[in-house]
C-alpha cells in the first residue's frame, strides 16, 4: 500500500482535474507507489487569505486515526469519519461544491487513505473518481455531503446510521430530494426499522419516493423548521477557536433547529407503506 506523501502541504488548495491527471499514475491507482508531492504543489492554486480552516494538520491526523482504527473493516470508517470530517472542515455548501478542494485533499494530503479505503482484493486498481470525481463518488466529498444531508441540526448520530449503509448514501446523494431534511431523517428511521436493507430494496424505495414526489409535495406533508443562515455563518467563523473533534464521541454540528419530530414520524410511516409497492428488482 502506498505511503503518506513525503511532501505534505501545510494548507489545502484547489487542484483541477486536468492538473491532477499526470499524478494519477498506474502505480498510484494500483496502490503500489504514490508521488513525492513536490511537483504536485506547483500546480495547486492556493486559497486566499489565512483562514485557519485550510490548515491540513487536523485533517491529516483525522485520516490517520481512521486508518489505524478501522484496519479490519474499511467500510466502517465512513460512519466514523463523515461527521468528524464535516465538523473539522467547516464549509459552506458553496465551498463544498468546489471539486478542486476535494481533489487536493485526496491527492496531496491523503492519497494513502484513498488507496486504503477504495482498493480491495476484488479490484485491480482504484477508480480515478475516488480522487477527482463527482461529489457523490469522490472519497472525501461523499462523506462531507452525507454528513451535511443527514445531520439533524447539530446532531450527527443520524449520519453514523446513514453512512453505515453504503447503498443508502450512494443512492441518496444522487437525488435532490435528500435536501429536504425530514426526508433524510425519515430514511434513516426506515432503515432502523429494518424495512429496506439490501441494495436492491434501498434503490427500489428511493425510486418510489422520487416518483411519489412528482405528485406529492413533501414540504406540505412534512414541513421543516425555518433555517437561520446566521447559525451556519457563526459555526464556520468559530473554526479558528474550535478544539479538535473528539475521537470516541460525536462532535457537535451547527446549532440549528432540529427537524420537527412530527414531520419525521409522518414521513417514516409514509415511506414504510410506500415500500410495500416499491419496484424492487427480483421481488415477487
Amino acid at each position: 500500500m502506498i505511503e503518506k506523501p513525503h511532501h505534505l502541504p501545510p494548507r489545502l488548495g484547489l487542484l483541477s482535474a486536468s492538473a491532477a491527471d499526470p499524478f494519477l499514475t498506474e502505480d498510484l491507482l494500483k496502490g503500489v507507489e504514490g508521488h513525492g508531492g513536490v511537483d504536485l504543489a506547483k500546480v495547486v492554486e492556493p486559497l486566499s487569505g489565512d483562514d485557519p480552516r485550510w490548515d491540513v494538520v487536523q485533517l491529516r491526523e483525522l485520516v490517520e486515526d481512521a486508518l489505524h482504527g478501522f484496519r479490519e473493516n474499511r467500510t466502517q470508517a465512513d460512519a466514523w469519519l463523515a461527521p468528524r470530517l464535516h465538523a473539522t472542515l467547516r464549509l459552506t455548501r458553496r465551498e463544498a461544491a468546489d471539486r478542486r478542494l476535494w481533489t487536493h485533499l485526496a491527492l496531496a494530503v491523503a492519497p494513502d487513505y484513498v488507496a486504503w479505503r477504495h482498493l480491495s482484493p476484488s479490484k485491480s486498481k482504484i477508480n480515478p473518481e475516488r480522487f477527482k470525481g463527482a461529489l457523490d463518488r469522490q472519497c472525501f466529498s461523499r462523506l462531507w455531503w452525507a454528513a451535511e444531508m443527514f445531520r439533524n441540526g447539530g446532531d450527527y448520530s443520524p449520519v453514523e446510521a446513514a453512512c453505515a449503509n453504503q447503498d443508502l448514501i450512494h443512492s441518496a446523494l444522487r437525488r435532490d430530494l435528500i435536501d429536504h431534511r425530514p426526508t433524510a431523517q425519515a430514511l434513516v428511521r426506515v432503515l432502523g426499522r429494518g424495512v429496506a436493507t439490501t441494495g436492491r430494496e434501498i434503490e427500489g424505495l428511493m425510486t418510489a419516493i422520487n416518483a411519489a414526489g412528482a405528485t406529492l409535495v413533501y414540504d406540505a406533508l412534512a414541513p421543516d423548521a425555518p433555517r437561520d443562515p446566521e447559525v451556519l455563518r457563526r459555526w464556520v467563523a468559530e473554526a479558528e477557536t474550535a478544539p479538535s473533534v473528539p475521537r470516541h464521541s460525536l462532535p457537535d454540528g451547527p446549532d440549528e433547529e432540529p427537524v420537527p419530530e412530527a414531520s419525521v414520524t409522518a414521513l417514516t410511516d409514509f415511506f414504510t407503506d410506500l415500500f410495500e409497492t416499491a419496484p424492487v428488482r427480483g421481488r415477487a
